[in-house]
């Protein structure tokens, strides 16, 4: 019976049918028989199974088949669990009985004030049911009666408001929410209302007559001031030109209102360092009256170039601050000479072009250096290359019509316009004319009001107007740079470009520099502070120098800008020259000259080396020190006690050179054998470790044959028993690298049982002894397919050993037997099926045969290895 057992095994794994399964435990459902005797099964068989109450096959039938696969059993979760959705308490229920899966979700609606658990929407059919379960509960609602507006209402006629519901709130006449709007929106949430509403007292912008406001707004919340000016020549109430206004519970403090004053004339305007007035000079200048002024060549205005007079007092003076920037080489003009002048050309110089003969001029003669740059050159074009311009309809008829007429370069034309009582005039430059022949409305060009001043720059207090194109230098306060624009332009009315003034940030501590230090000429206490941490000023400049053997790398400035140091030199080493001799020692592959950093290496003599690196390094001009090549042979070979030499020792050893060693008795090699001679030195040392034994171990009562004080790895000792007693173990042991084996033991024999006698089918789990001292216990197992009846453990009592088990024998069905007796598998067909004693077989007829035998054989019962079949015929 086991040799088909196995056979069966062996034939599943040869005809590759992969695996067979083991008995299935199936969570929420089981198999309609127990079947425990046709397992393990076999890939691609298949069971009958059903599921418990609440859970269905993924099938959603009343039962199905579970298959056995390679990968195991077929379908992994057998049993899922149907949710049934039929009722939803506080909720809209389903018109009819809704059926669910395990993981399978459903979206539910719940009444007006009500909601799933922790505000759900959707149900989950779970291995223990609904999750959440289909129950509606009250959530968070919020009244009216909660909330008190100072100052405002709800506006609708709601008393309750559900979760997340927002409403309109709205503050009465005179009165705004918090960001200036008449009405607002509240939410209710879980804690209540989403805010406090807030209605303020507001005043709109009033209407200034004869002053202008210095705010955009269009209202202002309670105490809010609001600042004015007055126009020019006009003032308040108190006699001055500003003044403010305080928004109230009743409006307005007060009207914004300047009226007509009277003003004082100015003296003569104040002088400007580095600069000049344009005007001429007068005695008295009235108010209002403004002055304009330059500033000399090499410096450049920074400010209004105006000044005003303003009831006797003049606007602040711009600043005329040298600009540093030079101009380079003045631009060549094709056909054209420059005249004579003398660089460097600063800020503000000038020089004059002028075209060669048959070459006419096109642009300005002049051009200026500005900021270090020069303004755009004119062109010298061949006279006889120059281009006319085309007549106009707006010109005066001569004799044909004007338009079809063409005009010389430099021809001045006037027109005038239909409507108009003044006359327009344009010159033909070079083919286009200058300005544009042109009757169209022309803009209004619209002025710009006094420059606004910039945070923390220099103040420009004049009031006067600008025209469109002007522009003014902004300069900002000692310790602040400016960003952007250095320039803002009056454009359409409104001043482009506004800069902003920045404060100065100073720099940490300078970079280090790798063979480099800071240069100072100053003080030795300033010396020490540049090594302190400090901080230093924006625009500090440092310089470095570099340590004997390097040389900078390029500028050796650097300059503090706005906290951050510019990028530091380096410093470079200096090249070497041939590296030094030395003795038994050479350099291949010479040369001349080495850069920094550059290495090379000296080979030594045969029988010579180096105690160290044998390269050197180029260290800015001079080279690292050089090992000496010194003799690498070893001599004085080294003597150990466990081990002797090979072979004859000789008078010296050339490095890498090895000399071999043998372990003495008692001594076994654990390892190298060897040693090496290396640069003159010995290393390493043979391996050997003592690997014998002392004295055996002592057994009572017991003798040891010839026994010795030391013993060697492998030899053995053998013990004897003395008078009655008996040995238990191996009656020798071994000395195994340096330990005994495990000795045995003389005991007294009486009460001992013998070996434990063998069973059908079965075997013993332990090794077999002689002797079994009373109370010892040996287990019983059976071989595959066999079932064990009786204790496995047997015990040794009074030199008998107990009752022994017994190994019943399998039951086996074959496809053979089932067609002599037309009859089958009641559940599933199988060529052998193996069943323990006591398992139920069940059978059926074949298709078209009718059962013989009584129907109760038709449920065999295996009993040691024999089953009764049932006839069918």
């Amino acid at each position: 019976m086991l040799i088909n057992v196995l056979l069966t095994l062996w034939f599943y794994t040869a005809h590759g049918q992969g695996k067979p399964c083991s008995y299935p435990v199936i969570k929420h459902g089981r198999l309609y028989y127990s079947y425990r005797g046709y397992f393990p099964a076999r890939v691609h068989q298949q069971f009958v199974y059903s599921c418990d109450h609440h859970f269905v096959p993924p099938s959603q039938r009343s039962w199905d088949h579970l298959t056995c696969t390679a990968e195991g059993w077929s379908p992994e979760e057998p049993c899922l669990r149907q949710c049934i959705f039929n009722y939803l308490e506080n909720g809209h229920t389903p018109h009819r009985e809704e059926k669910y899966l395990q993981g399978e979700t459903v979206r539910v609606r719940c009444y007006e004030g009500y909601s799933l658990q922790n505000d759900q929407n959707t149900m989950t059919c779970t291995e223990s049911g609904w999750s959440p379960p289909p129950r509606c509960i009250r959530v968070k609602t919020c009244s009216k009666s909660n909330i008190r507006i100072e100052n405002g209402f709800l506006s609708e006629s709601t008393f309750t408001y559900p979760l997340n519901k927002q409403t309109e709130y709205k503050c009465k006449p005179g009165y705004v929410t918090a960001d200036g709007k008449t009405s607002g929106l509240i939410t209710c949430l879980k804690n209540g209302w989403s805010a406090q509403p807030v209605c303020i007292k507001s005043c709109d912008r009033p209407v200034f007559e004869k002053a202008r406001v210095k705010s955009d707004g269009t209202w202002f919340r309670l105490n809010d001031r609001l600042d004015y000016e007055c126009v020019d020549g006009y003032e308040n109430r108190d006699g001055r030109t500003t003044g403010s206004i305080v928004c109230g519970q009743d409006g307005w403090s007060d009207k914004a209102a300047c009226y007509v004053k009277k003003v004082k004339s100015c003296a003569l305007p104040p002088e400007l360092p580095n600069g000049k007035r344009k005007e001429i000079h007068k005695e008295e200048y009235a108010h209002n009256e403004v002055v304009e002024y330059a500033c000399n060549p090499k410096f450049l205005m920074k400010g209004s170039h105006k000044i005003q007079c303003v009831d006797g007092e003049w606007t602040a003076l711009p600043v005329c601050i040298e600009e540093e920037r030079t101009c380079g080489n003045i631009p060549d003009l094709d056909h054209g000479d420059v005249k004579p002048s003398v660089p460097p050309y600063h800020h503000g110089d000038s020089v004059e072009f002028s075209c060669r003969e048959a070459f006419t001029m096109i642009g300005p003669r002049f051009i200026t250096c500005i900021s270090g740059e020069w303004t755009q050159p004119p062109q010298c074009i061949a006279t006889d290359q120059l281009r006319k311009c085309k007549g106009s309809i707006l010109f005066p008829p001569e004799g044909r019509p004007a338009h079809k007429i063409e005009y010389d370069h430099n021809t001045n034309r006037s027109y005038q316009c239909r409507g108009k009582s003044e006359r327009k005039h344009s010159i033909c430059i070079n083919g286009e004319w200058d300005p544009k022949v042109d009757c169209k409305e022309e803009a209004k060009i619209q002025l710009c009001p006094p420059p606004p001043q910039v945070p923390n720059a220099c103040d420009m207090t004049t009031t006067v107007n600008y025209q469109d194109g002007e522009k003014i230098s902004i300069l900002c306060k000692e310790n602040y740079l400016i960003q952007d624009a250095e320039e803002i332009v009056c454009k359409g009315g409104r001043w482009q470009s506004i800069p902003r003034c920045i404060e100065k940030i100073g720099c940490s501590q300078p970079p280090q520099l790798d063979h480099g230090t800071i240069n100072s000429s100053s003080s030795a206490e300033e010396r020490r502070e540049i090594h302190e941490q400090r901080l230093y000023a924006h625009g500090t400049k440092l310089s470095y120098t570099c340590e004997e053997g390097f040389e900078i790398s390029e500028n050796n400035v650097i300059i503090c800008h706005m906290g951050k140091w510019s990028s530091p030199p380096q410093c470079v080493g200096l090249p070497c020259g041939l590296p030094p001799y030395i003795q038994n020692g050479v350099i291949s592959h010479k040369k001349d000259s080495y850069q920094y950093g550059e290495e090379v290496t000296y080979d030594c003599d045969e029988g010579f080396g180096t105690d160290g690196p044998a390269s050197i390094r180029c260290l800015g001009g001079e080279w690292s020190r050089p090992q000496d090549c010194i003799s690498t042979n070893c001599v004085n070979l080294p003597t150990f006690e466990d081990a002797v030499l090979t072979d004859r020792e000789k008078d010296f050893y050339r490095s890498g050179e090895k000399v071999a060693f043998k372990c003495l008795s008692y001594y076994q090699l654990d390892g190298s054998n060897t040693i090496q001679c290396i640069k003159s030195k010995w290393i390493g040392r043979p391996a050997c470790r003592d690997v014998s034994c002392g004295n055996p171990p002592q057994v009572e009562n017991a003798i040891i044959h010839n026994q010795k004080s030391r013993y060697q790895s492998d030899e053995r000792a053998r013990y004897e028993c003395i008078g009655n007693y008996d040995l238990f173990g191996e009656m020798e042991v071994v000395c195994l690298n340096g330990t005994w084996t495990e000795p045995p033991q003389c005991k007294d024999s009486q009460g001992k049982c013998g070996p434990p006698p063998p069973i059908d089918n079965g075997y013993i789990t332990s090794l077999l002894k002689s002797v079994y001292p009373t109370g010892s216990i040996v287990e019983y197992r059976c071989q595959a397919y066999y079932e064990l009846r009786g204790n496995r453990n047997v015990v040794c009592r009074n030199g008998e050993w107990s009752q022994l088990p017994k190994c019943l024998e399998a039951c086996t069905v074959s496809e053979e037997t089932m067609r002599k007796h037309h009859i089958q598998l009641r559940w599933k067909h199988d060529k052998k099926i193996y069943s323990k004693t006591e398992d139920t077989i069940e059978f059926m007829c074949r298709y078209g045969y009718r059962e013989l035998t009584p129907k109760h054989t038709f449920r065999a019962t295996c009993r040691e290895g024999k089953v009764v079949y049932p006839r069918c015929g």
